[in-house]
């Protein structure tokens, strides 16, 4: 199990609308990994499955999509992922010890958004 590094991707408009599903497929293209994951493709997610790496599966936390053809963190996937921790959305299924470390990396794009966590209110 692992956290992904923080890559301190730039932000997207903070009014861009959220849709996890085109992200992952604009991300996918993106990466070069229509076939299976790469680092390309990790990085635009928070959490991922170290031992089971090969599969899109395994990770988890997406809060990236691709604008102008660079991969941008956005605010809305960042607070929704912050939701998940926080349970919405029936939450996420990731080992105790890898959940602070995860609220950590979400935390640095909220400080970048000048907002606070949900868990931290």
């Amino acid at each position: 199990m692992a956290v992904t590094s923080f890559q301190d991707l730039p932000l997207a408009d903070r009014d861009r609308s959220w849709d996890g599903d085109a992200a992952e497929k604009r991300v996918r293209r993106w990466a070069g990994a229509e076939d299976e994951p790469n680092a390309k493709y990790r990085d635009a997610h928070v959490w991922y499955d170290a031992d089971a790496k090969d599969n899109f599966t395994s990770y988890k936390l997406l809060i990236a999509d691709v604008v102008d053809d660079r991969l941008a963190a956005v605010p809305r996937a960042v607070m929704a992922a912050g939701g998940v921790m926080q349970g919405a959305r029936g939450g996420v299924d990731l080992p105790d010890k890898d959940a602070d470390r995860v609220r950590s990396h979400l935390a640095k794009y909220y400080e970048k958004m000048d907002d606070t966590p949900p868990w931290e209110d």
